[in-house]
């Protein structure tokens, strides 16, 4: 496993080592000795999500004000543009954004930890996302700040297609609007 630090450095962008042959491949795509090693952190899962959405749905940008969420996510099929935003008052990166793109292809995972908004957006004709998150989903927590913020000023790569929203996702804060964290 490589671990590589993204433009924002507690976003983590996850390679793993991938063993392929003709009968096809193998890898691991979570263990938890490499994890602290390579990264400092003793993470604990505590729910498995996964979700699969058609092309140019859009879900976000999400997160927990209270029993803040980190996620280690990944794509097992399909591609998505995946994003964090930091939500984090105290940081040097506070409203800052870092994407990755995600595939069942390149197999890569993206350490989204707590104090950090979550989206994507499916760039395939439908993309399964598997979520590993380290507290629960707690719905009376949770926020959502607009996909299409000025303030953030995501880079998504929509070439011209409108995104398809959940009524949740049309219903947001604007960056300015949304609580954030310490």
């Amino acid at each position: 496993m490589k671990v590589i630090k993204t433009t924002i450095p507690e976003v983590l962008l996850v390679e793993p080592a991938v063993f392929e042959d003709a009968r096809g491949f193998f890898f691991e795509s979570y263990n938890a000795n490499q994890w602290k090693e390579l990264t400092g952190l003793e993470t604990v899962f505590v729910q498995g999500n996964h979700s699969r959405s058609a092309k140019n749905v859009l879900r976000g940008i999400h997160y927990q004000i209270k029993k803040s969420q980190g996620k280690l996510v990944r794509v097992v099929a399909g591609e998505v543009f995946d994003v964090a935003v930091d939500l984090r008052q105290s940081s040097p990166t506070f409203g800052q954004w870092v994407g990755e793109r995600l595939s069942a292809e390149n197999k890569k995972s993206l350490w989204v930890p707590e104090g950090f908004g979550h989206g994507f957006f499916v760039l395939s004709d439908y993309a399964e996302f598997l979520y590993q998150a380290t507290e629960f989903y707690a719905p009376e927590h949770e926020r959502c700040i607009r996909w299409d913020d000025p303030e953030i000023a995501i880079d998504w790569p929509l070439d011209g297609e409108e995104p398809l929203l959940s009524k949740k996702d049309s219903k947001r804060n604007a960056f300015s609007e949304a609580e954030y964290y310490e």
